[in-house]
């Protein structure tokens, strides 16, 4: 008996995603991976560099653990191709249905070698980094190599998905995208509120603590909160200032020895790398990320948001979606440390705005950052491309 079903519709679809950074498949995609495959999607994860704790994660979730070379930064074009060709191999191997990339080469090399492959790439812009924050000779040469790329890659992906709308703008200025292009938004990567539960004030001294979370390079302000802690040390020798977050290899990376040369005075307190950052979070007070970096939404505040507590960040793309005025945190104008140091004294002078803020940090967070939320419209928009 011969019966004429396309079985072909029956199958999985299979989804492609592309980062440069292996861990964030767990720490910024897991929730996500989590919830593809619980709606019947096969989903294989593609970075450079997956160490075997990674790998062993993602198969124990059942997704399919698989490694392409990238060159993180700077351009060469042999090593580019190289990657373009190799996720290309990957794509065809696994006969992949759809690429969802994020983050800047990820985005342009995946979407590249989806379009060569014939098949749909939806593609994250989780903000533009400091690629289009730098003013130098040689960083707006990099700009226009970096927008060009853009248009080659992304205009004929099947949907641009963008984390805020100013990067949205922006592309639209710089004629990266068309407006007949397809977009949608999202609100950043989300945060698991399980995993990041509200605080419970039970402090017993009159100490305030600050916060920074952040990779440890200039432009996530990290300077900045160094020479406002000092500064407000004087003023305020109870409080403390510390910083989270490992060495980076970026040239404007704050270098490990000044750190530790300001740990040991005492002007910050310093935990390097901390997995399990939600413990540091919920013996905080007040979250503070000054960041210039074109970010898209940053995790970290989001984290922040969750636990409850007040946010002090800058008035810049990605940050400002994350402060509802008068309500949560305070806005600073981006590289003003006036700005800064009096946002932070405001807590400081004011101490029971800490749980009044915080408490309006945490209902924002459950509105607008709740992880299912995320995932629930990004999960819509990829099965709609995939009709």
């Amino acid at each position: 008996m011969v019966f004429n079903l396309n079985l072909l519709s029956f199958m999985p679809k299979k989804i492609l995603i592309i980062c440069s950074y292996a861990n964030s498949l767990i720490h910024f995609r897991g929730d996500f991976i989590a919830d593809l495959l619980k709606n019947g999607f096969m989903v294989y994860g593609a970075a450079p560099d997956m160490s075997q704790e990674i790998h062993s994660k993602l198969t124990e979730m059942g997704a399919i653990p698989l490694e392409y070379q990238l060159q993180r930064t700077g351009m060469n074009p042999f090593n580019d191709l190289k990657s373009i060709l190799e996720l290309k191999k990957i794509i065809k191997a696994h006969d992949i249905d759809l690429v969802f990339p994020y983050t800047i080469k990820p985005v342009i090399y995946g979407s590249i070698a989806a379009n060569m492959s014939k098949i749909p790439a939806v593609s994250l812009i989780t903000g533009l980094g400091f690629t289009f924050t730098g003013t130098s000779k040689k960083a707006r040469t990099l700009q226009k190599i970096t927008e060009l790329l853009y248009k080659v890659s992304i205009r004929k992906n099947k949907l641009v998905i963008f984390q805020n709308r100013d990067d949205h703008k922006l592309f639209l200025e710089r004629n990266i995208i068309k407006e007949d292009n397809k977009v949608d938004f999202v609100s950043g990567s989300g945060v698991n509120l399980n995993s990041y539960p509200t605080r419970v004030n039970n402090k017993t001294t009159d100490k305030i603590i600050f916060i920074l979370v952040a990779r440890l390079i200039r432009e996530k302000g990290i300077h900045l909160f160094i020479e406002a802690a000092s500064l407000l040390k004087k003023e305020f020798p109870n409080a403390e200032f510390h910083v989270i977050g490992k060495p980076d290899q970026s040239p404007s990376a704050i270098h490990l020895e000044q750190l530790h040369k300001l740990n040991e005075q005492g002007t910050i307190v310093y935990h390097g790398r901390q997995k399990n950052v939600a413990e540091f979070l919920f013996n905080s007070d007040i979250f503070v990320l000054p960041t210039f970096y074109r970010e898209g939404v940053p995790r970290s505040i989001l984290e922040a948001l969750s636990v409850g507590m007040p946010i002090i960040t800058t008035d810049s793309p990605g940050c400002r979606e994350t402060v509802v005025k008068g309500e949560n945190g305070i806005l600073v104008a981006p590289q003003d440390l006036d700005s800064l140091v009096e946002a932070m004294r405001f807590f400081l002078e004011n101490p029971k705005q800490i749980e009044i803020k915080g408490s309006k940090s945490r209902e924002l967070a459950e509105q607008k950052f709740d992880v299912k939320i995320i995932n629930a419209k990004l999960i819509s928009l990829l099965s709609e491309e995939l009709k």
